[in-house]
């Protein structure tokens, strides 16, 4: 039961992850306005959260549920999954930094200024982020399936 709720709660945390970054890309456009701002800080909140659980329930299936541990550290899939992982959260890092350069406006009821240039990376980080994120399920199903395994 325990393998089957560790599954699941991965499951549905990556779709809530893959979710609020879409929502992110849809929002975030100029001109900004006030609601749109904290909305889009409220939802960065979200998807660091739910990056936070895809880790957890990762590693609780990793360690616990999964096929064992030595399993997947003996898997180059495995590794480029949790690589990719790294770099997508690395990448979210700009947005997410440009996102809480806003609270001290947002606090005083101001729409954050953003320059064009600033708001096109942003939106490219994102889709980049999106276009990686596609490639995680790619890595997890040749995993699952047998490929990647070293020194076999």
């Amino acid at each position: 039961m325990g393998q089957a709720v560790a599954a699941y709660l991965h499951f549905l945390s990556i779709f809530m992850l893959f979710a609020l970054l879409v929502l992110e890309h849809r929002l975030f456009k100029l001109p900004l306005d006030l609601e749109r701002a904290r909305s889009l800080v409220r939802i960065d909140i979200a998807y660091g959260l739910a990056a936070g659980v895809v880790l957890l329930t990762g590693l609780a299936r990793v360690v616990w549920y999964g096929k064992g541990l030595d399993y997947y550290l003996h898997n180059s899939m495995f590794h480029a999954k949790m690589g990719l992982f790294v770099l997508i959260a690395l990448l979210s890092g700009f947005p997410t930094f440009v996102f809480l350069n806003w609270r001290n406006a947002l606090k005083a009821g101001q729409v954050p200024e953003v320059s064009p240039g600033k708001a096109r990376a942003v939106i490219m980080v994102i889709r980049l982020e999106l276009l990686l994120a596609l490639l995680l399920p790619l890595f997890a199903v040749l995993m699952a399936r047998g490929h990647g395994v070293m020194g076999s």
